[in-house]
């Protein structure tokens, strides 16, 4: 998974992955039947562990925007690797746009799974005053799905962390209510 999350499917050979998995061609043959099969059972298991994480973030905070503003600011890696690489469903998106049927189903199935927790959190925060009511839930929540991309790309292409924290935040003050 690291590999492709790194270097994205094209650019990693057969090669690399026997290196990284410490195994012979025969083995990645009949572990996982071919580079394509082992990059969507890849990606799709970086999607359970990223979801799983966003899910679990959203909930943390004093109040439902706080936890809003942690999981944004949970997709800024610690580790300055993890944060190079970006995101992986990001990178599957510069990488097959909108062409491949499968990685898109991926990459749906996570956008499905993270969507009715984050909309849950999102009219607590309506309701609590902490976000205008009037707004549209589902359009914070495409809003915040953007915000969390573009901080992945951002940080693929260098941002320091500082910057990536400066956009979470700037987002969160956009949602916020003001008097």
């Amino acid at each position: 998974m690291r590999v492709f999350w790194s270097r994205g499917y094209s650019a990693t050979s057969t090669e690399d992955l026997l290196a990284a998995m410490e195994i012979g061609r025969q083995s990645l043959y009949n572990a996982f039947g071919d580079k394509r099969k082992l990059y969507l059972e890849a990606l799709d298991r970086y999607h359970q562990h990223s979801i799983s994480g966003h899910i679990e973030r959203r909930t943390r905070g004093a109040s439902a925007l706080a936890g809003i503003k942690v999981l944004l600011l949970g997709t800024i890696a610690d580790n300055a690797g993890d944060r190079e690489n970006g995101c992986m469903g990001v990178n599957s998106v510069g990488e097959f746009g909108a062409t491949d049927a499968e990685v898109n189903a991926i990459r749906a199935a996570g956008a499905k799974r993270l969507k009715q927790p984050l909309l849950a959190r999102i009219h607590e925060a309506q309701r609590n005053g902490e976000i205008d009511p009037q707004m549209n839930a589902e359009d914070v929540a495409l809003f915040i799905g953007s915000t969390m991309q573009s901080i992945q790309l951002g940080a693929r292409g260098g941002m320091t962390p500082t910057a990536l924290r400066r956009m979470a935040k700037f987002a969160v003050e956009r949602l916020t209510v003001r008097s």
